[in-house]
């Protein structure tokens, strides 16, 4: 029995101390990407205070800074709870394990003063031969037996909580110094947290002074962003428009074949009659044209640009990989967010179709899933990519240079240019995700963590 206690015991405490490291391990993971993080927004926003053009990425740049070190004080703030929660248990089991062991020292003391008063042996001799039969006589060595090995039981048992009780002391006493050291590295991360702000309210306050060149700013960015998305939309709506040619020609060919067959099957009189044209089959959507793959599409809003297997399957690997597609660059920071921006402690706000991310020039810029090119060439001004996805189409703006062309396949991971810069002069690609419905999509939940 003791021994499986100690067993038990012992069980516990390794597999409270491994779920514990296994904790703390994946909370120093994240620490030290957003210290990764925080130190290329620090090179980044360094680079941005010697243009004055580029004041909103300024804003954009220490709002990130703010926001990633405040993540990093709530991760160490869990990391001083969970260290609290350790000490409270190991504390509670050495007190445990005190308790334990004096009862076991008791017991163990008891035993030996019972063997010390029956050591003789002519005692021993005279409790065998006092057995009633040779069973009886039998049963009480195999007692004494037992009660020696009791005794060494008892003896491992209390060496094995010795040693538990002081890994458990020694392990405290680590908590504690690490405890000491996460609440120094929490008030240094919270004084620079403080200088941060510092720094987001003088950005905010010379905004305040530059309110009309950064409107104009704002305006000229506006402009580009309405040609852009005109450039896009006039390139899926060439797409579904050609998708609908396509459907239209099969069905077409569909009904004359069907006409073929029918004549070829019956005789001559009956052809003539089967010669007007046979009235289509009503569909569940009448734009929708019969393709084979009912059992896919039914579930699904249609659109002609999953009328063919390999659209359908080239958006169902775009769908199920939502969260998990790889960013077109790979590295960068995302300095202008999805949709609508405002410019904190200022009248100032600006729209996104995507998200802006911020690149050395001439950074690879890589197809986010596999597709076909439908456009590369210039749009308003910038050299832009878009490739299509079944019903989903990803743009890939501000590039300097292509790698790909028109109607090419591509898996993704391939290279379709380099990056350029920015209206703001910078180097940055913009990235976009639409449907077929040309609305923009916040390409984030599509894209996994780095």
């Amino acid at each position: 029995m003791l021994k499986k206690f100690g067993l038990l015991l012992i069980i516990c405490f390794l597999s409270g101390l491994s779920a514990f490291a296994q904790t703390r391990e994946e909370l120093q993971k994240r620490k030290q990407e957003i210290e990764r993080e925080l130190e290329d927004l620090t090179r980044q926003y360094a680079e941005t205070q010697n243009n004055k053009k580029t004041s909103l990425k300024q804003l954009a740049l220490i709002k990130k800074k703010i926001n990633a070190r405040q993540d990093l004080v709530n991760d160490i703030n869990k990391e001083v709870r969970q260290l609290d929660e350790t000490i409270y248990l190991n504390e509670r089991d050495i007190y445990r394990l005190k308790k334990e062991l004096d009862t076991l020292k008791v017991k163990y003391a008891k035993s030996i003063v019972f063997a010390y008063k029956n050591r003789s042996s002519y005692e021993y001799l005279n409790f065998l031969f006092s057995a009633g039969s040779f069973n009886d006589a039998v049963k009480r060595i195999t007692y004494l037996k037992s009660y020696r090995q009791n005794r060494e039981t008892q003896a491992n048992a209390i060496a094995k909580s010795e040693q538990l009780l002081t890994d458990k002391i020694n392990t405290l006493s680590i908590n504690k110094k690490e405890r000491l050291s996460t609440l120094q590295i929490q008030s240094k991360q919270l004084m620079v947290l403080q200088d941060d702000k510092k720094e987001q309210d003088k950005v905010v306050n010379q905004l305040k002074g530059k309110e009309k060149e950064l409107n104009a700013q704002i305006k000229e960015r506006e402009k580009q962003r309405q040609k852009v998305l005109l450039a896009v939309n006039a390139v899926i709506r060439r797409e579904i428009d050609e998708a609908r040619k396509r459907d239209e020609a099969k069905r077409l060919k569909a009904l004359e074949d069907q006409k073929k067959a029918a004549a070829a099957s019956k005789p001559n009189d009956v052809v003539a009659k089967n010669n007007t044209p046979a009235k289509p089959v009503k569909k569940a959507n009448d734009n929708e044209p019969s393709t084979g793959m009912t059992s896919v599409a039914k579930d699904r809003t249609y659109s002609p640009l999953e009328s063919t297997p390999e659209g359908m399957e080239m958006s169902l690997n775009f769908e199920n990989n939502r969260g998990r597609l790889p960013w077109p660059v790979s590295n960068g920071i995302v300095t202008i967010d999805f949709g609508v921006t405002n410019m904190e402690g200022t009248k100032l706000a600006q729209r996104s179709d995507g998200i802006e991310i911020s690149v050395p020039i001439g950074s690879n810029v890589r197809c986010v899933a596999d597709g076909e090119v439908v456009y590369a060439a210039e749009a308003a001004g910038e050299l832009i990519v878009i490739v299509k996805h079944g019903k989903y189409f990803t743009g890939y703006k501000n590039l300097s240079s292509l790698n790909v062309s028109r109607d090419q396949s591509v898996k993704a991971g391939s290279v379709l240019g380099k990056s350029g810069t920015s209206i703001d002069g910078e180097g940055a690609i913009l990235f976009m995700i639409m449907n077929d419905k040309s609305v923009p999509q916040n390409p984030k939940p599509w894209l996994k963590s780095r």
